[in-house]
């Protein structure tokens, strides 16, 4: 399992938990709006599963979880013992992703190797192109992995991050119909950073952004905005 980083100690990534994040290098998505360029990019292991495991025991009964996040962590063929690994030390998982590999996240689901996912829904389907950098997109896992998550019984979160030039309404009508009868969504501002793939965007006013949230809400139960 390559591992990029460890934040030790989250208060806001794992909800209702103290938590440390780990992060995972490589993507196979270019979102242009992406503030990890240097973890897209990278295959890189910066520290051993072995530190990893040293730092978790020692914090058993001080955190509550850990974060998995990248990049994008089921490129990580040997994602599975591992997290076995982390559960059997008594920490619950939680796990991003941006969806793109339903044959990978199935297994995990199926056997409760995590108890919380958030995935990214980049945009709307006839956007989604756009939003991740990428000329096409297989839109059929997306979907698959958004259906695996509706139905699993695990605790899950849908988000979007959003960004003036890439988003508009349209985007939030068709998450809308696409998350209908959903729990929980999350509108996240776009932040820039000296780390991007591509030029800055602008970000939408807290008015926008409220807007967008309003139309979500018709269909999906826990709408809510963040980083404003």
């Amino acid at each position: 399992m390559k591992l990029s980083g460890i934040q030790k100690l989250t208060l806001l990534d794992f909800p209702g938990k103290v938590a440390c994040t780990l992060f995972t290098p490589g993507c196979n998505f270019r979102c242009p709006f992406c503030h990890n360029a240097s973890l897209v990019f990278s295959c890189v292991r910066n520290i051993t599963e072995e530190e990893v495991f040293a730092f978790l025991k020692k914090r058993t009964g001080i955190l509550d979880g850990v974060c998995i996040t990248g990049g994008e962590p089921l490129l990580q063929k040997d994602i599975a013992p591992f997290l076995a690994q982390v559960k059997a030390l008594g920490f619950l998982v939680k796990l991003d992703t941006n969806g793109a590999f339903p044959d990978r996240l199935e297994p995990l689901l199926q056997a409760k190797a995590v108890d919380y996912v958030a995935m990214d829904v980049k945009a709307s389907r006839q956007n989604y192109h756009t939003a991740i950098g990428l000329a096409t997109v297989d839109l059929d896992s997306i979907e698959r992995s958004v259906e695996l998550l509706k139905t699993s019984g695990v605790d899950h979160e849908f988000r979007t991050t959003t960004v003036k030039g890439i988003h508009t309404s349209k985007d939030f009508e068709d998450i809308a119909q696409w998350l209908a009868g959903e729990e929980k969504y999350f509108l996240q501002q776009y932040t820039p950073s000296d780390d991007m793939i591509g030029d800055p965007f602008e970000q939408f006013t807290k008015e926008e952004l409220e807007a967008f949230a309003a139309i979500v809400r018709r269909t999906v139960k826990n709408v809510e905005i963040r980083g404003i």
